[in-house]
């Protein structure tokens, strides 16, 4: 398939896998391979924010990266804005998570040569869309970074740059979000800001897929869905912080509480 015929058709699910794996060769054990994803399906709407949750080695990072194309899955089927990218090649896929798709990773993947308010715009200038620079500069005021707008990554905390990292993918408006611990290096009053931008861009539209440890951020979501040793294990709609929490600390003692359910 070229480039330039790579159509994205809208459906009601922006993001969607079903029965997907994943497993990786085990350093210095030849022939040995873990099973990191199993049989996991599920959707993700335009206009709805899901966290993805679970136990450390659970495979959340992991999903997320296969969801946006990342990395390849085993076997399965994932579509992003109703194309099959498990059909596509690897030029293609970058097109199109480069038209679509923002991705806020953990180690911030800033430009170190680029301050702050030019990171944030780097992606909307490459792809020929509309940068100004009063907008951006409004969005890293509202993150608490007004007297790091013209400094450069080096000279920030992880925090400021974690930040900076999701002020860029907020910058851009894409279709689909997917961020990974986007709160992990923030103290509470700024992880809370970040939570309501998130959950603003949902509103605005976008999908917003999240993998993270914080239970009053996933508690924000529409939809929880829960891993457990690279299953899903349950899928909480609108849930409390304590449904949250106590699903997580029965997983975390070896109990399951539910019944897989990733229809």
């Amino acid at each position: 398939m070229k480039g330039d015929e790579i159509m994205t058709r809208e459906t009601t699910a922006r993001v969607c896998c079903q029965s997907l794996n994943k497993s990786y060769v085990v350093p210095g054990r030849e022939g040995l391979t873990r099973q990191v994803l199993q049989d996991v399906s599920f959707q993700a709407c335009d206009g709805e924010l899901v966290s993805v949750v679970g136990p450390s080695g659970s495979g959340k990072s992991t999903l997320l990266y296969c969801l946006s194309g990342l990395e390849s899955c085993d076997d399965g089927k994932v579509e992003l804005c109703g194309v099959d990218i498990t059909q596509l090649s690897l030029p293609d896929i970058s097109r199109l998570r480069r038209d679509n798709v923002g991705f806020v990773f953990q180690d911030y993947n800033l430009i170190q040569s680029l301050t702050s308010i030019e990171n944030v715009m780097l992606p909307a200038q490459l792809s020929g869309a509309d940068a100004d620079p009063a907008a951006a500069k409004a969005l890293l005021n509202k993150l608490g970074l007004s007297n790091q707008i013209n400094a450069k990554p080096q000279t920030l905390s992880g925090g400021e740059q974690q930040r900076v990292a999701v002020a860029r993918i907020l910058f851009n408006q894409s279709k689909i979000v997917f961020a990974d611990e986007p709160t992990g290096a923030l103290d509470s009053q700024a992880s809370k800001v970040i939570a309501n931008l998130l959950r603003e861009a949902a509103r605005a539209g976008s999908t917003v897929v999240i993998v993270t440890h914080d239970i009053e951020l996933a508690a924000q979501s529409d939809r929880v869905l829960v891993l457990y040793d690279g299953r899903v294990n349950s899928i909480l709609e609108h849930p409390s912080p304590r449904e949250v929490f106590e699903t997580l600390n029965m997983l975390n003692n070896g109990n399951s509480p539910h019944e897989a359910n990733s229809d």
